[in-house]
């Protein structure tokens, strides 16, 4: 079935049959529904090639991922893809990533969003006065943000979690609990998303006349190996900490890890508490000990943010320029009293 074909069954123009496929507002609601129908019955698939011509757009969302020798993958960024490449595919849009060294990613979203081979950008792993906000805003295309960047007016489209928050109330459960020393193995400390959860930690100690000392913190890309070394180095410490709060579900394993091998019981001995990203291979209810998490899931902001972006370029009135996402607090069984 081509374009020719539906438009002969339908009686309709191919004008009128490729203006109503691409969103054109003088088509009316009857004919666009009576296109879209046929369009499914017959199971066309427009010539992206054509289509491109015809409007103008690549029907493409684009993004840079830094890469280089050494430079880890990430499961937490292959979930959020998973969920973008899901919503991309419910509106038959493709998603463009340019590989790029990590000191050109400025230059990388230029030149992509030159190329004509994407409609708009998206933008993760924000930093302090993130300095690629002030060039995307500058750019022709549309762009969102996952996540928010602290000194930076929040004046750009974004969708982030509440990380502050989430943590905050992670550390108030685990004070409620009698817990005094808490720790914190957290994500890279230049990244926003670990600022605040940094943030969160010390404002809850705070509230209660306490104090996250830099003994009780640890920063590194977020593996399980990074998790074990972080909770080794805290139960050396000559008063360890009975609570912990990780920045991931991975970190987690590797903390776990490490309890179990000091012969120590999660729970009991020391309580954690994880983030939960919810990655399919690492459910924390299926820990030994069931963790306690905030949870919000990577892949339902993928699909969101690609979902917001093809909004926007279809010129949908009922998208929200910013959201900020609640995370929810699991009580599990890897949380108990602090020990006397």
């Amino acid at each position: 079935m081509n374009l020719k074909q539906l438009s002969e069954l339908l009686g309709l123009s191919q004008t009128t049959v490729s203006r109503a496929l691409n969103g054109y507002p003088e088509v009316n609601q009857a004919t666009r529904e009576r296109v879209l129908k046929a369009v499914k019955e017959t199971g066309y698939r427009p010539n992206k090639a054509a289509q491109r011509l015809a409007t103008g757009k690549a029907g493409s969302i684009g993004l840079v991922m830094p890469t280089e020798t050494g430079h880890y993958s990430d499961v937490h960024f292959g979930e959020f893809l998973s969920g973008l490449g899901e919503a991309a595919v419910r509106h038959d849009f493709h998603f463009v990533i340019m590989p790029a060294d990590p000191q050109d990613e400025i230059g990388a979203l230029r030149r992509l969003a030159a190329s004509g081979n994407v409609d708009a950008l998206f933008l993760a792993y924000m930093r302090t006065n993130d300095p690629r906000l002030a060039m995307l805003k500058s750019l022709p295309i549309p762009f969102l943000v996952h996540g928010r960047s602290l000194g930076s007016e929040p004046d750009y489209p974004y969708l982030d979690v509440d990380n502050e928050q989430a943590f905050h109330d992670a550390a108030k459960l685990l004070l409620q609990l009698g817990h005094k020393r808490i720790a914190l193995i957290n994500g890279p400390e230049h990244l926003d998303f670990a600022i605040r959860r940094r943030m969160g930690l010390a404002t809850a100690l705070c509230d209660k006349g306490l104090m996250l000392g830099p003994e009780h913190m640890h920063h590194s890309i977020m593996t399980d190996e990074h998790g074990q070394l972080a909770m080794e180095r805290f139960l050396r410490l000559p008063e360890r900490p009975t609570g912990v709060l990780c920045s991931s579900t991975v970190l987690a394993l590797g903390a776990v890890r490490a309890i179990n091998q000091a012969g120590l019981k999660l729970g009991e001995d020391i309580s954690l508490i994880a983030h939960d990203d919810v990655l399919p291979l690492l459910r924390p209810e299926n820990f030994s000990v069931p963790l306690t998490t905030t949870r919000s899931s990577l892949r339902a902001a993928g699909s969101r943010i690609a979902e917001r972006l093809i909004g926007s370029l279809q010129q949908k009135a009922d998208m929200p320029e910013q959201e900020l996402w609640k995370a929810e607090l699991i009580v599990r069984a890897s949380t108990g009293p602090a020990l006397a």
